[in-house]
């Protein structure tokens, strides 16, 4: 059996790690005027949920096939979840500015503090403080995915590899501990694989948009390792492919690597349903230094991308092998 959260047995945490019942019909008294997630009459639960449902389905496949072996009481919660991580960066990412992003995020994080105090405004808060309290989610995690969105405004460039692995503590782990909330795991060794699951594929996404990240501005190598293999930032602007380069990435590669070999455990300690999506997104992280690695480590001159085709056989592949004997156990 799963082993249960806090507040399915015995009392719900202390007001701060969970919402209470309150007021849902009051209406937003501060709006953000130039986002368009800025509403301006309450929303019950169900329509709420509605929202979360549409924001969901609206943006990314991803999601949809992430969820496909969800079970359906959770889907719901998903939906919350997801929208709250949606909005987030959005606000970051579509601002004018990277001081009224932090502006828009400070708002956010008004929302959530409005959830915990138990009077929810926004529509996401209204059914995510639902979820919170069903799962006994603390604050502190999904405040983490806002330090990462901040720090995204204001930090450019990373120094050491410690410092962006602080960097995806806040922007990818809570994501997957997210996830084990739902399902009812909160000990600190699933905790720790998934965070392992988690920083990999953030890491296989840095060494696969390393041109679109820097034309944004960002540059998530560290700059140790520049130093080290002797690579240059003009080098990059210029798309030179030097054979420190691709040293560089297959060191960095290795790295991503090494975090899906840990995590690869928590596929194993975690019922079938779940199983799956863990086996999926490690695979497809995988399958991304793969072709990484087919190209030379040249991500310069063509980013590494995973075919419709060939993300369509992995789906396939990991639902056949779930149906073998030996898999289901």
């Amino acid at each position: 059996m799963p082993e249960r959260s806090q507040t399915d047995l015995g009392p719900r945490p202390e007001p701060r790690d969970a919402p209470k019942a309150g007021p849902r019909d009051a209406v937003p008294e501060a709006v953000p005027y130039d986002t368009r997630y800025a509403v301006d009459r309450p929303f019950g639960l169900r329509e709420a949920r509605q929202y979360c449902r549409r924001l969901a389905r609206s943006h990314y496949e991803n999601f949809l096939v992430g969820t496909l072996f969800v079970p359906h009481h959770l889907h719901e919660h998903f939906h919350s979840i997801y929208a709250y991580c949606r909005v987030a960066d959005d606000l970051a990412d579509e601002s004018p500015s990277p001081e009224r992003a932090l502006q828009l995020l400070d708002w956010w994080e008004r929302e959530l503090d409005l959830a915990y105090a138990g009077a929810p405004r926004h529509p996401v808060f209204v059914a995510l403080a639902e979820t919170v309290v069903t799962f006994g989610i603390p604050r502190q995690t999904l405040a983490d995915l806002l330090v990462a969105f901040r720090q995204d405004q204001v930090v450019r460039r990373y120094d050491t590899f410690d410092q962006l692995l602080d960097y995806c503590r806040h922007s990818a782990n809570p994501v997957g501990r997210l996830v084990l909330h739902l399902f009812g795991y909160t000990d600190d060794h699933r905790r720790c694989l998934s965070d392992a699951t988690c920083t990999a594929l953030q890491l296989a996404n840095f060494w696969q948009d390393v041109v679109p990240d820097f034309e944004r501005g960002r540059m998530y190598i560290p700059a140790e390792d520049m130093r080290r293999f002797g690579v240059t930032e003009e080098q990059i602007a210029n798309r030179e492919c030097t054979s420190g380069f691709r040293e560089l990435l297959k060191f960095e590669c290795a790295r991503a690597r090494e975090l899906f070999s840990h995590g690869s455990a928590l596929a194993s300690v975690v019922p079938g349903r779940l199983r799956l999506d863990v086996e999926m997104f490690t695979e497809g992280g995988l399958e991304v230094l793969r072709r990484i690695e087919r190209q030379g480590y040249d991500v310069l001159s063509r980013r590494p991308a995973i075919p419709k085709s060939r993300q369509a056989a992995l789906l396939i592949g990991r639902l056949a092998r779930s149906l073998t004997p030996w898999s289901r156990r």
